[in-house]
């Protein structure tokens, strides 16, 4: 818990506890996962549909092939959900795809009820974490061109912007950051 100063007129204030949401507990998905990261992926991409005018990528994700391949990393990040109560469910996940000089986000998303809460930010830092324990000196993504508040975002994170193309039919943004 941190405190903060309640402005009184005066300058000074009380201070005032301020309680933190926890910090999420990352852990690896597993096939009894597929539906919690169908819901995420669908509520956090939704909103992108009359956007860019169709459903972006992750929604169409084969997610049981994804939790079967490999070479595919898919984490959760599982906190205490408003919507759910105050039991720990999955807020957010990474998919990951690690390269031999890289490592490839292929989708972040985030359950509406836990955006706004610096979860993203805290994604997009393990995602770096999780490239630097494989001795991958950078994370690549891509978003849509469109999706110019997310590119926005990745730009505040440090990720540098590498190109625009069709890419899969659709129009993207190609970012990358290196680590360490």
């Amino acid at each position: 818990m941190m405190t903060i100063d309640l402005p009184d007129g005066t300058g000074a204030g009380p201070r005032v506890p301020c309680h933190q949401p926890p910090a999420p507990a990352f852990r690896r998905a597993t096939l009894h996962d597929a539906a919690a990261i169908i819901d995420i992926t669908t509520a956090a991409y939704a909103p992108w549909i009359p956007v860019i005018g169709r459903e972006p990528g992750p929604m169409g994700d084969d997610v049981p092939a994804l939790l079967a391949d490999p070479d595919v990393e898919v984490w959760l990040a599982d906190a205490a959900d408003p919507a759910v109560g105050t039991a720990s469910a999955p807020v957010g996940l990474v998919i990951l795809m690690p390269d031999t000089d890289h490592l490839l986000l292929h989708s972040i998303a985030v359950a509406p009820s836990a955006q706004g809460t610096g979860l993203g930010g805290q994604l997009l830092a393990f995602t770096e974490a999780r490239a630097a324990e494989l001795k991958l000196r950078e994370v690549r993504l891509y978003t849509h061109v469109l999706m110019a508040r997310n590119v926005e975002i990745y730009t505040r994170h440090g990720y540098v912007e590498t190109g625009r193309r069709i890419d899969n039919g659709f129009s993207r943004v190609f970012m990358t950051k290196r680590i360490g």
